[in-house]
């Protein structure tokens, strides 16, 4: 059985990559699973192309002859495992960077270990709906010229912090800078007091001036302030490569980490894909 949802040969659908419509690739052993998510991207996103395919190897065969605006991959495919998929997308595909994202309702543990790995942009909870895929798949392959946001911001290098503000007010975001925990946990406060949050997303480095640490802060926000992910999200920069130490971070509630030094286009997909997340649970279940 031809995998190839549209069912055209990708020499087919090659003939078609002059299109502007941006185009979604849909990878998932399910007919039944891929024709919910194209039903509701086809209803949520009109004039964006969906192809979707059901096995690693036809999906490696059309990035051979095309490019793609945004990708889901199941975690597991009938032929592989869908992070082997995710890397191939990175080393071989034409393009170098896509946003990629894994569609499980079983991801947990595996990001828990970071064994999601760097080829993934992030991962959506199938329990979440496909109505709120569509909302996260319309940022990118449809970005907004300008978002709305706070981002509270935790960086101690006054060089680097110049440079990340500029980069995110350049998207509309509006960013409160502190050098330390212990001030970002004044503003939190002063906020907490106020009815507030003081933030829809938080970026904080690892390691910082003073006694506490990001990774203190990820704790009291999960924990003090009782915040869940999906209320306020955060975001962890570091430059720490032992697996060990960022699954605890993981685990302690962070919504992802970013690898330094970090490179621009991924941290601002990143950061706007919790936004979008967070914006989707707040509207549609109200606040953790």
């Amino acid at each position: 059985m031809n995998g190839v949802d549209n069912q055209e040969a990708p020499q087919a659908i090659s003939n078609r990559l002059l299109t502007t419509a941006p185009r979604v690739l849909v990878v998932d052993g399910s007919r039944v699973v891929r024709q919910l998510i194209t039903r509701v991207l086809k209803a949520e996103l009109p004039g964006v192309e969906i192809v979707g395919c059901g096995s690693g190897n036809e999906a490696q065969q059309l990035l051979g002859v095309g490019v793609f605006d945004f990708i889901t991959i199941a975690l597991r495919l009938p032929d592989m495992d869908g992070l082997e998929l995710a890397q191939f997308v990175r080393e071989s595909a034409p393009q170098f960077y896509v946003p990629i994202v894994v569609v499980s309702g079983d991801v947990d543990s595996r990001l828990h270990r970071r064994e999601l790995g760097e080829h993934v942009t992030d991962y959506f909870d199938k329990s979440l709906g496909f109505q709120a895929l569509a909302e996260f798949i319309r940022g990118y392959v449809r970005p907004e010229s300008s978002v709305e946001g706070t981002v509270l911001y935790v960086e101690d290098s006054r060089v680097v912090a110049l440079a990340t503000r500029r980069m995110l007010e350049k998207y509309g975001l509006t960013v409160r800078h502190v050098i330390s925990v212990e001030d970002a946990l004044v503003l939190l406060e002063t906020a907490r007091a106020q009815g507030q949050i003081g933030a829809d997303v938080v970026l904080t480095d690892v390691s910082l001036k003073g006694e506490l640490t990001g990774g203190d802060l990820l704790e009291r926000i999960r924990t003090e302030y009782g915040y869940g992910k999906g209320r306020l999200p955060v975001l962890v920069m570091t430059g720490d490569e032992n697996p060990v130490n960022q699954a605890a971070l993981i685990k302690t509630g962070a919504n992802d980490l970013v690898e330094k030094p970090v490179e621009e286009k991924l941290l601002v997909t990143k950061l706007l894909f919790q936004l979008r997340v967070a914006r989707h649970l707040r509207e549609t279940a109200g606040d953790e």
